[in-house]
């Protein structure tokens, strides 16, 4: 475990720099490079269009997976500035994906822009930035899962074990007064399950690095469906329907306390139970449409430049 990559001296104290803001950092310049290459050479969009586009879905994922974290959480911040302190950590990612979805709508409302067409272009990297980001969480140690079972592969278990901090060289991550340590090791000792004086956690399921693995095929397959789309709009559905049921299932293998949870089920399942049906709606519906007006087929290259209205 890395929460801490590096450290920048300054006149005023050494600055951290934390791994899970390098990576969700790599992840937004991954996502910024393959969109800007993209829509200009497939949907052949106006460049000044795409980087204003970014920029604000970029902001409204991040605030709102910010915020979807800290109502989730609220006893755990006693002042609205608290809110917005991102080095106490929490982001939720059904958040940063309708802030996301809900800031391009509103942008491209504004500029008169059709949002589909961006939507397809976007969808693949919710895919990557879930690959890399979900290392970071690794490399921090939460979004961690379930204890492990006795039969379990010892790479496994290695992979699953969080390590009890020392206080030296991790001053900034006290999960309460007492305890130092990987967001696993202190969950651990709060519910009684090792002693405080344990070097380690209990072997867990490393969810963060199953997610990371999914968020890589997640892209693969977008880009395929991609190139292979039928209407504007199919590998956006696509990408919502495969995280939904990726992140539904995913939820009872994480052991997290802060998700959240009502009548069973973690709030980020009651999501995608909620998504779920709407997705297939909707790709029923603009599937139907586009062969009503017989442009069932979007090959590359054959669409019209896409500009904003004046």
């Amino acid at each position: 475990m890395h929460p801490i990559l590096f450290s920048i001296p300054t006149p005023w104290g050494a600055v951290p720099i934390y791994s899970y803001g390098v990576m969700l950092g790599l992840s937004l310049l991954v996502a910024w490079y393959f969109i800007m290459y993209m829509g200009s050479k497939v949907e052949r969009m106006d460049k000044d269009l795409m980087a204003n586009c970014f920029v604000v879905t970029a902001l409204t994922a991040i605030l709102f997976a910010r915020l979807f974290y800290v109502f989730t959480n609220l006893d755990e911040f006693p002042t609205i500035l608290s809110w917005f302190n991102f080095r106490s950590g929490g982001l939720v990612a059904y958040g940063g994906f309708l802030g996301g979805f809900f800031g391009a709508w509103g942008y491209l409302k504004w500029r008169k822009v059709p949002l589909l067409p961006w939507a397809d272009l976007v969808a693949p990297t919710l895919g990557s930035g879930l690959a890399l980001t979900r290392i970071g969480c690794y490399l921090y140690g939460c979004d961690y899962g379930k204890p492990l079972s006795a039969s379990a592969p010892a790479w496994l278990a290695k992979l699953g074990t969080f390590p009890h901090w020392n206080e030296a060289a991790f001053p900034h991550f006290a999960f309460d007064q007492q305890l130092y340590g990987s967001p696993a090791y202190v969950h651990h000792v709060n519910e009684g399950l090792i002693a405080a004086s344990a070097a380690t956690s209990l072997p867990v399921h490393p969810t963060e690095l199953y997610s990371s693995l999914a968020g890589v095929v997640i892209f693969a397959s977008a880009l395929w469906v991609f190139k292979h789309r039928r209407f504007r709009g199919e590998v956006f559905f696509y990408v919502a329907a495969a995280y939904s049921v990726w992140r539904f299932f995913l939820e009872f293998w994480r052991d997290d306390p802060e998700r959240g949870a009502a009548l069973g089920f973690s709030e980020s399942q009651w999501i995608a139970i909620i998504i779920l049906p709407i997705v297939a709606f909707a790709w029923l519906h603009f599937r139907r449409r586009a062969k009503a007006r017989g442009d069932i087929t979007v090959p590359p290259h054959a669409q019209q430049p896409i500009e904003a209205s004046a």
